[in-house]
């Protein structure tokens, strides 16, 4: 088995953008985003500074979960368009240079699935162990959701997170020996499983998919504390990937790269729950990023750190302006503020990711109800800004049938504005994106060392000859850090000087010094 981690030399400096396909672009006048649309605006990602794409699930489904029940891997949802819009976009993104990972969601369908629907009936079938159901329907799993009295099959199956969103079975690391139901890894019902998950890679990499960012990607082997049996598992897909598809990007929503790193991805997500402390820099009551200055960054450089050591340096962990399922960076922080915080993303070890509209600031939209399962994360998906026409230029449709209600407020944010005005939150980001380009040391697998870990955060990041000390000072207060002797290459926010043998900065600033 080789399951050798081979990175695709494109992942090494990528800067990833974040599509929620319903609310980044129209062309049909329905009211939801569309691929025709994530195709018309690849200029303007590519301006920014990007080079790769995440879009998150664009296949059929009953939209229970926003996509995330899906009811057919292989097929494009038809909102979104067809097959070969998707494979399209790939191509169009690839004469870009550029690159697209589809969110791939291994642990769990919609119940209008048809292996669900097939596992549901009482006879034994091909897909009877597709899911894990327990022997009776008066059984409920320990400590897992299930649902139960749906079928004539008698028993209750496992559910992943919402009721309609049954568990795909690949086994238990550890079966109890009194419940049969209990199935092993290497038992045929799971390994099936396994190698459908491998035909629905191997369908769409040989589309011209360029990788997946994998859902929940520990959480697929029951009873497995420890992860050992889920790590297996994904060491066997990495020796698959090896042989057929070496050069796919592998990213994992995990939140522990010292195991995903071993089972064969390539880069690990920090989440905003669990463990990480990267909440207290952008997203709790007195953020890291607040010029009030009332934060702290301490626990999660520590935590940072540890994480780092375990993937034995390299730093593969990416670190996210946002995503789908957090409350907007601009519900907690003013632009000003953000610059700063970008400052830090961007010259971060691991491969950025920007939410859509994070670069121009979109706003947190309050009060709304929820839609297809987004319920407090709804607010987080509002409809991308891109002028100041109808809609903000994301649909020709009535306002009333746009997916999601948008920000109504006059002095929203929206990308053309923000493109024509060097002072913008959005060309602060795009200068961020070119400097790390153009600098090793800033990009993904150079060196980290914290110096500092209050007001101001400070660390080096080195790469062959180059060491750049990167000063974050988001609070509002000015700062001075001794013995620092180089060039500025940047700053954001305020100004920065080099004198008396160190770094004065500005509050509410970042800076960048190339070390002499």
């Amino acid at each position: 088995m080789s399951t050798t981690v081979k990175q695709p030399a494109w992942l090494d400096n990528a800067v990833f953008y974040e599509i929620y396909p319903q609310s980044f672009c129209d062309t049909n006048a329905d009211g939801i985003g569309d691929i025709n649309g994530i195709i018309s605006k690849l200029d303007y990602i590519k301006e920014l500074g990007c080079t790769a794409l995440w879009l998150n699930p664009c296949f059929q489904s009953p939209f229970g979960d926003a996509g995330y029940d899906v009811e057919d891997y292989y097929t494009v949802a038809p909102r979104y368009g067809t097959n070969e819009d998707l494979a399209n976009l790939f191509a169009e993104a690839h004469k870009r240079d550029m690159h697209v990972i589809l969110d791939l969601v291994p642990g769990h369908t919609a119940v209008t699935c048809k292996w669900f629907q097939e596992s549901m009936k009482a006879e034994k079938n091909a897909y009877t162990d597709r899911y894990v159901w327990t022997d009776s329907v008066w059984e409920s799993p320990d400590n897992m959701g299930c649902i139960r009295g749906i079928s004539p099959r008698d028993g209750s199956c496992i559910v992943n997170f919402f009721s309609h969103q049954p568990a795909l079975n690949y086994g238990f690391y550890k079966p109890d020996p009194d419940k049969k139901w209990q199935q092993s890894m290497n038992d045929e019902g799971p390994l099936s499983t396994r190698e459908e998950l491998k035909n629905i890679m191997r369908f769409w990499l040989s589309m011209g998919c360029d990788g997946f960012r994998v859902d929940m990607a520990g959480s697929l082997v029951k009873n497995d504390e420890d992860g050992k049996g889920t790590i297996a598992l994904w060491q066997d897909i990495r020796t698959f990937l090896n042989e057929e598809f070496p050069m796919a990007a592998m990213v994992s929503e995990w939140g522990e790269p010292d195991k995903s790193l071993i089972g064969g991805f390539h880069m690990d997500f920090l989440l905003h729950f669990g463990p990480s402390h990267y909440n207290d820099l952008f997203r709790c009551e007195e953020p890291y990023f607040s010029r009030r200055g009332l934060g702290s960054a301490r626990e999660f450089i520590k935590t940072y750190q540890g994480n780092y050591e375990k993937t034995n340096g390299k730093g593969l962990i990416c670190i996210p302006s946002g995503n789908h399922d957090m409350d907007r960076m601009a519900r907690r922080l003013e632009p000003e503020e953000m610059k700063v915080a970008f400052a830090f993303l961007l010259s971060m070890p691991g491969a950025p990711f920007i939410y859509y509209g994070d670069e121009i600031g979109m706003r947190y939209v309050e009060g709304l109800t929820s839609v297809e399962g987004g319920y407090e994360r709804t607010g987080s998906r509002s409809p991308m800004q891109w002028n100041k026409m109808t809609n903000a230029g994301f649909s020709t449709a009535a306002a009333e049938k746009l997916y999601i209600k948008q920000d109504e407020s006059k002095d929203r944010p929206d990308a053309e504005s923000q493109m024509n005005d060097t002072s913008s939150l959005r060309s602060t980001v795009k200068h961020l994106i070119a400097l790390r380009m153009a600098h090793p040391a800033l990009q993904s697998k150079a060196a980290v060392t914290f110096l500092k870990d209050d007001y101001p955060m400070v660390y080096q990041r080195s790469c062959g000859e180059e060491t750049i000390l990167v000063i974050i000072n988001p609070a509002g207060k000015p700062a001075f850090v001794p013995d620092t002797a180089g060039e500025i290459l940047t700053t954001v926010g305020g100004n920065a000087v080099l004198e008396k043998g160190g770094v004065s900065v500005d509050g509410g600033t970042a800076v960048y010094v190339k070390l002499v």
